[in-house]
């Protein structure tokens, strides 16, 4: 009884805490907006003040507004992003109420909790500490095109973030708190006289220079307080805490990035702009780490006289010293009597001839960062000799963990391309080769896998270096020449995956080993990495892996925990090709099935999960995403990509990025624990499920292969604006063809959240759970017994659920208004809107208990933009009507109509708080 009564009171507390949330986020937002509005009145804007007083109140102010468009859609725009630094504010300060009042363990996902669940299932301190160091995450940051603010915007963001932080501390006098207060009116007028959108369509440059932001500035620190909350977690919990001395003893993390490498139907992607990249990218970790070396060096001012000092460690200062000649004599110089300085001096020396690429001579640099991680070991060892524990957990620790998570390279650089440029590659050296039928991508797998694996029995290339084959061989093999001249000088520790996107067969992974022959790099140890992204694919996925792991010519790739192959999973093109449902259900079927394959070969499987920042792409929150994969799937290593406007969400402020890192090592930990440490099968209604997928895909495909479908999503829907607009260096479609089969899936996503349907993340759900109800009763009721306890489908639920309310059936008809034939219009729109219902009442039924008391924020967060955002949904369908019109009729008053659009699709973008 007592428990029940625990178990109540600690509801009840939780529920105290997201109520205290909701007010403080009226709080925080009402002060923000009336330091808007008082700086829009000091600007003579008064009338956009007004305006934004009255708007959740009286739509006649707006109406009879005199204010321009473009200052309306700019203020709401502001205000949207206001609102959103402070849920972002709340959401801390919820998780740190909780971690205070409930305890750390209630923080879902996180290590306290995670510790809590192992010690619940049996698992010993011995057992558990095994589970982390086989531990490796990497996300991926890429730049596809879904960041719609622009980069001083985003800045502008960090800094107002901080001040609201900042103003929360207690301690502040009256005065200092009125100069925060003039600080922020300060920022928003910043805000208010810099436009939000690109004036100019980014190239990979200056999309290189942000993602490079974050591997330099963000992620370094959100590391070490990462491994901060695991130390005090472990400690926490009463398990030794020598064990977590031992930095080989954490989980590893490492970065990645597709931006300079990501070539698929990305033409400014060449062969220098990947040389540039990977040159970029070990000048920025060499710059970090002589940063950290020069930091721990004003940290180690141990005097020989207060210290005894390891004969060892004075012996390797004078061979260094003397391996470094002059540079060496200068280094030990510079601190008399403190050999720790003196040693770390040196190994700055050693690391800035790195930076510098000076002439190689014994000792004189580092080959690479494993060199530097054995010098670090050495002084590590030589502090614990004089028993400098504590120098050793706070100021060299978090230096060797910078040293294995960023080396020499700060981040791996993947590599992908389209297998259907890589046929039409082939193709052209066959020609050039002479070598009889050339139409490669007609013949069949059995074909071609024939002719593959005879070939890669030879190192004879095909194609003479320096001689011009046809446009995509020259392409392919201009980046694999630099990809060689680089290993060449610098090995393959910044070279991440060779992707092959729309990965159909085996013989899609072995033109790339032909590639590789032809570059004499088969022995070089990269991994060659299948993308299966459509249903079809997904199905097809354990075949192709069985013949490729059995195939003579395949040499994988061994890591020090065994050899791993690693496999990437496509969420947006599943989902643009059969539905929510569909996507998910494959890729975990996938999931299981490609498991089994790599057991039965010996081998470890890293999943890399190719997620965007939507429901409708694989989004959301790391920890119930990671709960959600099947059990005992999961060795231990992840990749996963964190695209566009998400990077910012998820790790601008660092607050948020270590929260963030957590989740992924505290739920990668977790079910690495069950691939570990196997429990009992749970037996879940995978029939039922299957069931669902089917109806759920058929009933999504007959919509979307419907022959007037592609009219009314294009009349329907602000495509062609997206198309149209400055926030990413890649063109909307792979090959300019406008189908919907060469259409991203990232502006197909954005498109249906701009006008409100969000039909991505839920359209075939509704039919398919009321035809399984009515026919196959047994089956619904088991998802529904199902629904709470089995996480994968707990999860799909949610989030489904999420995008039906964020859905608005008013805005879908105005949007639909747009469509010209009112067959064609009515035909969709009674389905869709039909569907939508359908699909709220069968997932309430299925998740219990009513939606209102379950979704308490995120009906609040819906409530607090709905006013503003009919403004300019309103707007928006407007202006789409007369720019449409005038394309034709007057094409330069159709472009400056444009760029107003454009503007008020980021501003609805950001009250959605959702692009692609």
């Amino acid at each position: 009884m007592k428990k029940g009564n625990d178990l109540q009171d600690m509801a009840a507390l939780k529920q105290q805490v997201e109520s205290e949330g909701l007010q403080k986020i009226g709080k925080d937002l009402g002060s923000l907006s009336q330091y808007f509005r008082e700086m829009l009145k000091d600007l003579k804007e008064d009338s956009v003040a007004r305006v934004l007083s009255a708007i959740n109140d009286d739509e006649e102010v707006i109406s009879k507004s005199k204010i321009s468009e473009d200052k309306l859609v700019q203020a709401l725009s502001v205000l949207f992003q206001l609102m959103n630094l402070v849920e972002e504010n709340a959401a801390v300060q919820f998780r740190r109420k909780v971690e205070n009042r409930l305890g750390a363990a209630k923080i879902r996902g996180s290590w306290a909790e995670t510790f809590k669940k192992w010690e619940k299932r049996g698992l010993t301190q011995e057992q558990i500490a095994s589970i982390l160091p086989d531990i490796h995450i990497n996300p991926v940051l890429t730049a596809h095109p879904t960041e719609a603010k622009r980069i001083t915007i985003l800045e502008l963001h960090r800094e107002l973030y901080l001040l609201l932080v900042k103003k929360e501390n207690a301690v502040w006098s009256e005065t200092e708190r009125k100069v925060i207060n003039e600080q922020i009116r300060a920022l928003l007028e910043r805000w208010w006289r810099t436009g939000e959108v690109y004036l100019e369509k980014p190239d990979v440059a200056s999309e290189r220079s942000s993602v490079m932001h974050y591997f330099k500035k963000v992620f370094p620190e959100a590391l070490k307080l990462s491994d901060e909350r695991l130390r005090f977690a472990w400690r926490a919990h009463g398990f030794d805490r020598q064990v977590l001395r031992d930095p080989n003893n954490y989980p590893k993390v490492t970065f990645g990035s597709w931006v300079g490498g990501d070539r698929d139907g990305h033409p400014y992607v060449t062969a220098d702009v990947t040389r540039q990249t990977l040159m970029e990218l070990r000048m920025g970790a060499l710059d970090l780490l002589e940063g950290q070396l020069t930091n721990l060096v004003t940290q180690m001012s141990f005097s020989e006289g207060r210290n005894d000092v390891p004969a060892e460690l004075m012996k390797r200062i004078q061979q260094m010293a003397a391996q470094l000649g002059k540079q060496g004599k200068k280094a030990l110089e510079r601190n008399l009597h403190e050999p720790w300085r003196q040693y770390l001096n040196l190994c700055l020396v050693k690391l800035s001839n790195t930076r510098k690429e000076r002439e190689r001579g014994k000792g004189s640099l580092y080959a690479n960062s494993e060199e530097l991680a054995a010098d670090l070991l050495f002084l590590r060892k030589t502090l614990l000799k004089i028993g400098a524990d504590r120098i050793v957990d706070g100021f060299l620790f978090p230096v060797e963990r910078q040293v294995k998570a960023f080396g020499f390279h700060l981040a791996k650089l993947d590599i992908r391309q389209n297998s259907d440029f890589h046929d039409k590659a082939i193709e052209q050296m066959l020609a050039f080769a002479s070598a009889g039928d050339t139409d490669f991508s007609k013949w069949d797998e059995e074909k071609r896998i024939a002719f593959l694996s005879q070939e890669l029995e030879s190192r004879r290339p095909f194609v003479i270096s320096g001689v011009s084959v046809g446009p995509e061989a020259d392409q392919v093999l201009a980046c694999y020449l630099e990809l060689r001249d680089h290993i060449k000088k610098y090995g393959t520790e910044g070279l991440g995956a060779l992707i092959v996107s729309m990965t159909r067969g085996v013989s899609d992974l072995l033109v790339v080993q032909l590639f590789l022959r032809e570059v004499g790099l088969q022995d070089a140890g990269l991994q060659i990495v299948p993308l299966f992204e459509t249903i079809d694919d997904l199905h097809a996925s354990p075949e192709i892996m069985e013949r490729y792991l059995s195939h003579p010519s395949v040499h994988l790739v061994k890591q020090d925990n065994g050899t791993v192959q690693e496999v990437m999973l496509g969420y947006s093109d599943s989902n643009k090709d059969g539905g929510i449902v569909a996507s998910r259900w494959n890729i975990y079927k996938a999931e299981r099935a490609l498991t089994e394959v790599a057991n039965r070969h010996g081998i470890k499987l890293r999943f890399f999960h190719g997620i965007g920042g939507t429901i409708s792409r694989g989004g959301g929150k790391y920890h119930r995403f990671l709960d959600s994969m099947p059990l005992g799937s999961f060795s231990g290593e992840i990749k996963l990509t964190v695209q566009g406007e998400t990077i910012a969400q998820q790790f601008a402020n660092l607050v948020n990025a270590t929260y963030n890192l957590e989740m992924l090592l505290a739920g990668a930990s977790l079910q690495t624990g069950f691939y570990k440490y196997p429990v009992e099968p749970r037996q879940y209604p995978v029939d039922a499920l299957d069931l669902l997928n089917q109806l759920s895909l058929k009933h999504y495909q007959e919509l979307i292969q419907h022959p007037d479908f592609i009219r009314f999503y294009s009349e329907c829907t602000p495509i062609d604006v997206l198309e149209q607009s400055k926030i990413g260096s890649r063109p909307s479609r792979r090959t300019g063809k406008r189908t919907l089969n060469d259409l991203r899936a990232i502006p197909w996503v954005f498109s249906w959240n701009q006008s409100r349907f969000n039909l991505t993340a839920w359209y075939g759900v509704g039919h398919a759970l009321n035809t399984l109800q009515k026919d196959h009763p047994q089956e619904y009721e088991a998802l529904r017994n199902y629904a709470q306890s089995w996480p994968f489908l707990r999860y799909t639920l949610i989030h489904i659920e999420t995008n039906l309310l964020n859905a608005d059936t008013r805005l879908m008809q105005e949007y639909a208004s747009l469509v010209s034939d009112d067959k064609v219009r009515n035909t969709f729109m009674e389905r869709i809107l039909e569907e939508h219902r359908e699909s709220l009442q069968h997932i309430a039924s299925l998740l219990g208990d009513q939606t209102e008391s379950r979704r308490v924020s995120l009906l609040a967060n819906i409530d607090r933009r709905k006013r503003p955002l009919f403004t300019l949904h309103h707007l928006q369908v407007n202006k789409l009507r007369e720019w449409r019109k005038l394309k034709d009729e007057d094409p330069q008053k159709a472009d400056a109509l444009l760029q107003k659009l454009l503007v008020i699709t980021t501003a609805i973008s950001g009250g959605v708080k959702s692009t692609g």
